[in-house]
């Protein structure tokens, strides 16, 4: 796997459904995508096409944490321009702006793991960056993403910070 790119990312609004379910019931996932690509195109002020995948952690949030029980709120949206048009069952989240490390995942979703592992234990160990659990981690499934293929590429989001000595 390469090295990440690192982002100042600005704020940004996005549109969309969100799920609570923990790493146990993250099958939800697919029931939450299945609800909301219907309706994408009900998001009439949308910057792009891309897709956002969000999981939003408790402040504090371990990322070391393997526990199948933590609790997390997935959200399946699209970045917009302002708040104005909010389809109907449909909230607004605002992801606040921050330091991330840029990562490209290739393949099918069950391999997400691995690209994390790396992320967790071989990047961020010698990078000068910790996890910033204070943020989101997010994917965008943007014109690369191709849904449950093995030539599927995405951008996965993930909030750091300098580490402190």
């Amino acid at each position: 796997m390469q090295k990440p790119r690192i982002v100042e990312s600005l704020p940004k609004i996005l549109v969309g459904l969100h799920l609570e379910m923990t790493y146990a019931t993250s099958a939800l996932t697919g029931k939450l995508w299945s609800q909301f690509m219907p309706r994408r195109m009900e998001v009439t002020n949308a910057v792009s096409q891309d897709k956002y995948s969000l999981q939003v952690f408790k402040n504090g949030f371990d990322w070391n944490s393997t526990d199948a029980h933590t609790q997390f709120v997935k959200w399946a949206g699209m970045e917009v321009n302002d708040k104005n048009s909010i389809p109907d069952g449909m909230q607004s989240f605002d992801l606040e702006g921050g330091l991330y490390a840029v990562f490209i995942h290739q393949g099918l979703p069950n391999a997400f793991p691995k690209t994390l592992h790396y992320i967790l234990n071989e990047w961020i160990p010698s990078s000068g960056y910790e996890p910033d659990a204070s943020r989101p981690q997010y994917e965008v499934l943007g014109e690369k993403y191709m849904n449950n293929h093995p030539d599927s590429e995405e951008e996965v989001w993930f909030p750091i910070k300098k580490v402190r000595h």
